[in-house]
């Protein structure tokens, strides 16, 4: 049974995957079988998604990233903490990320 995801989570993103920004879009390719989603092969981050992929770096924790990324950005705590959740989320649902 799958855990739920919360700020004291600490994420890496899988070996897995490649990530490559090509003609100023970023991209996500999952390399193995049995990462990301067969319909989806290919994953497109909007800005939002791309900063907090640039702060998954295995060592910070969720409510790390979401505490440097109030500090970048002129919004409210909690959007950022939704976005922050519902992305990690999704991303590890996928196997894009993994937990450390």
């Amino acid at each position: 049974m799958e855990q739920g995801i919360s700020l004291n989570d600490v994420l890496s993103i899988s070996e897995d995957v490649v990530a490559r920004e090509v003609e100023r879009e970023f991209l996500i390719i999952p390399i193995a079988s049995g990462v990301g989603d067969m319909e989806d092969e290919l994953y497109s981050l909007n800005e939002c998604g791309k900063a907090i992929w640039d702060k998954l770096d295995g060592v910070k924790s969720l409510a790390q990233i979401k505490s440097d990324l109030a500090e970048e950005y002129d919004a409210p705590p909690e959007e950022i903490e939704t976005d922050v959740l519902n992305f990690t989320s999704e991303l590890l649902k996928r196997k894009i990320l993994v937990r450390i």
